[in-house]
């Protein structure tokens, strides 16, 4: 079950000009590819939480360059781009009692959509999805997106 968890870098950023480049610039030096990211603005700071192809090489590269920096796992799951996707997945979780702490998506030139969750309880909502017939991402398919 674990496979299918996927490693998400977040940090704590001061929000200011130049900082968000700083960190691309970094991540372009080591090449670190990001592959869905969102920032979530907190007056002066923010939290930048990203799923990247290298999240270990990632985070030693943000460590290094004096940035408060985790790895969490989360979710990753593959739908159709059509309405009522997300729905579907909200509605199925919520049953079994599953809370969507925060999320982010993004679309592929594959006419697939990708969202990416972090939920409170990992375990259950793997199983629910799949039960589903839900399919989920490892990192491997972030790796090759």
């Amino acid at each position: 079950m674990d496979e299918k968890f996927i490693k998400q870098i977040s940090l704590f950023a001061e929000n200011k000009p130049g900082h968000l480049a700083n960190i691309a610039s970094s991540f372009k030096e080591a090449s670190v590819n990001i592959r869905a990211f969102t920032i979530a603005e907190a007056g002066d700071f923010g939290i930048i939480r990203m799923v990247v192809d290298k999240p270990e090489k990632a985070h030693r590269v943000l460590h290094d360059a004096g940035f408060t920096v985790s790895e969490t796992d989360v979710l990753g799951i593959q739908m159709e781009d059509v309405p009522g996707q997300l729905a579907t997945i909200a509605e199925v979780l919520g049953k079994k009692g599953v809370n969507i702490d925060y999320a982010y998506a993004f679309v592929t030139k594959t006419e697939k959509a990708f969202l990416i969750i972090r939920v409170n309880d990992l375990k259950t909502a793997v199983e629910t999805l799949y039960e589903q017939g839900i399919s989920l991402l490892d990192m491997g398919d972030v790796q090759s997106i």
